[in-house]
């Protein structure tokens, strides 16, 4: 009887001590920080809803977008692709690259875009901008060739 209790209470131990232990507040942490590094990239569809204009690098005037077109931008993990509606021509201003974003900095490499488009591509492939980028918004900000903010497109995610 006492061999049948004493492994009984064995059994019982190895049981108890092969249950999944709760997750270590590391693991809770690298999680968060993941999710906050996902959220806070440029990965997503953006929608153009207005710009700023500069003047010694100081916005002097800005004026939203939803009376002249509509303009989303979409950001893969490489590749970008924006498109713009006009009343007049529903197809005629698109672009298709690849990009990257760092240090406040975000560089676009057009390939192919609507026929307006691939003639300012035959001239200049890439479009350097400074960024401001936060979780559900971003500013692609123009520089002037002596590094002052010229003007600005400013986007809300939309997902």
């Amino acid at each position: 009887m006492k061999s049948k209790s004493l492994i009984l209470v064995i059994i019982l131990m190895l049981v108890f001590a092969c249950k999944d232990q709760p997750k270590t507040d590391v693991d809770i942490t690298e999680q968060e920080t993941e999710t906050k590094k996902d959220t806070n990239s440029l990965k997503g569809t953006w929608e153009l809803v207005g710009f700023y204009n500069y003047n010694d690098n100081v916005v002097v005037d800005s004026f939203s977008n939803n009376t002249i077109s509509r303009q989303v931008k979409m950001y893969t993990d490489s590749k970008v692709m924006w498109c713009k509606l006009l009343k007049t021509d529903s197809i005629e201003f698109f672009g298709y690259g690849s990009y990257n974003y760092d240090d406040g900095h975000l560089t676009e490499v057009l390939d192919f875009g609507s026929a307006f488009m691939n003639e300012v591509i035959a001239e200049n492939k890439e479009f350097n901008f400074e960024l401001e980028l936060s979780e559900d918004r971003f500013e692609q900000i123009e520089l002037d060739d002596d590094g002052n903010k010229i003007y600005s497109e400013n986007y809300v995610r939309i997902e």
